[in-house]
């Protein structure tokens, strides 16, 4: 099942499927290391709902909510 990184529940580790955007907004995460294969977390949003904190290979991430709408992700399979 699909969806945006915004929707995520918090803690809930995921998969980056997809990028979507313009092609610098592209370029730029994956220089973050926002690439499709990647582990992704939402740790938290800030007291107004945005931004969202992110996690991706060991980093933290601040992203805009309308930003991380556009990352598709998979859920992570239950091992």
């Amino acid at each position: 099942m699909t969806q945006t990184l915004a929707t995520v529940p918090f803690g809930e580790p995921a998969v980056i499927v997809q990028i979507a955007g313009d092609r610098g907004f592209r370029r730029r995460l994956f220089e973050l290391g926002f690439l499709p294969g990647s582990q992704a977390r939402v740790l938290a949003a800030a007291p107004m709902g945005d931004p969202l904190d992110v996690e991706v290979g060991g980093c933290r991430f601040s992203l805009r909510r309308a930003e991380a709408d556009s990352i598709t992700v998979s859920a992570l399979a239950a091992k």
